[in-house]
């Protein structure tokens, strides 16, 4: 039937006419496919094959074979280029290679930022940089890495990828530097993750980062415990203010990670090593006042009594004891978990039991 002179295609004819594109699709894939391995293993590394190459990838980019593929290619060019003529000429030509391919891989990064292989080719890239460029125009390279992995963060950040990468690429900086002993970026990269997190307080990936640029950063200073203890203090006050959302669990990991400063068998690892053993207790004492608070309006949040009890039971490890109040209190916070949290309600009763053995 028809309306208004328009045919009207039935459910049926459009599933069909839907496969038969999507099987024209893969026969088009399939034969792309197979013109690059024949390519490749005929060893002709042709910029045909380098096109053909990127087509492929652009529809699968989780084809990690022919990224090595890729790699071949690449590599066969800069050989061409660097017996051709002087080495500033071939610098210059491996430089555009390389800035061309990198421009590449920019919407790949974008339609699927968190494809592994689209990174590692990245960083293979740089890294050929770093061994054929010099020293100058290879860094200038990275350094423009640092920019673009910056804005692909705020585009998205959270992408855990993007994280990982940014870390890779300034430790790669800090060995280019000039100076022979190296040039640290902590300080820049701890002032960079508390931008994020100020912009995005649920940013679990910045709030990771910053732990190990915090550690770093004191290390590199031979910071003393004073300033150490401040700068406990202030993580502190970041992380209560962040709490205001205590249903966002990110948030608890980052706080989790805090309380081990107080453990005296983790403490040596941490932002302030040297506490006594009565300014552990008494940070946690304020500690476990500070999350009792939090309860007011937010009953029903686990994390808070699940947080409740890890601090009430380090207080215990310090002090060599388990009261009973802290013990009774500890029994009323897993009646609430219980209730909860019953999914796991057998861990919770494993728990109680323990405790009151």
């Amino acid at each position: 039937m028809a309306s208004h002179g328009i045919p009207r295609h039935s459910a049926k004819e459009r599933t069909e006419e839907i496969r038969q594109q999507e099987l024209r699709e893969i026969e088009k894939y399939q034969e792309l496919d197979q013109f690059v391995r024949s390519k490749i293993v005929k060893e002709q590394y042709t910029p045909e094959t380098l096109q053909k190459i990127s087509e492929l990838l652009s529809k699968n980019p989780e084809y990690y074979t022919v990224w090595n593929c890729r790699r071949r290619v690449l590599q066969h060019e800069f050989s061409q280029v660097a017996s051709s003529g002087s080495s500033e000429t071939a610098s210059g030509q491996i430089a555009t290679l390389i800035k061309d391919d990198l421009l590449f891989l920019i919407p790949l990064l974008i339609k699927f930022p968190k494809c592994y292989w689209i990174w590692n080719y990245r960083l293979w890239l740089l890294d050929e940089a770093k061994r054929l460029l010099p020293l100058p125009l290879s860094r200038r390279m990275w350094e423009e890495e640092l920019a673009l992995v910056g804005k692909m963060l705020n585009k998205d950040s959270r992408n855990f990828h993007g994280w990982g990468y940014r870390h890779f690429v300034v430790s790669t900086l800090e060995t280019l530097a000039s100076d022979e002993k190296g040039e640290s970026m902590a300080q820049a990269e701890y002032e960079y993750a508390k931008k994020m997190i100020g912009t995005n307080l649920s940013n679990f990936s910045a709030w990771h980062y910053r732990t190990k640029v915090i550690q770093r950063w004191l290390n590199e200073r031979s910071a003393a415990d004073d300033e150490r203890k401040k700068m406990l203090d202030e993580e502190l006050g970041l992380i209560h203010r962040a709490l205001c959302d205590p249903y966002d669990q990110s948030l608890w990991f980052y706080h989790q990670n805090l309380m081990c400063t107080f453990d005296p068998a983790l403490s040596s690892q941490t932002l302030a090593p040297n506490l006594s053993q009565s300014e552990r207790l008494n940070y946690l004492r304020q500690e476990i006042e500070e999350i009792q608070e939090m309860l007011d309006g937010a009953e029903d949040c686990k994390y808070i009594y699940q947080a409740l009890i890890d601090c009430t039971l380090l207080a215990s490890k310090v002090e060599g004891t388990l009261s009973s109040g802290d013990q009774q209190n500890i029994l009323s916070w897993i009646s609430e978990l219980k209730k909860m949290d019953p999914l796991r309600r057998g861990r919770w009763l494993d728990f109680e039991q323990s405790l009151c053995r």
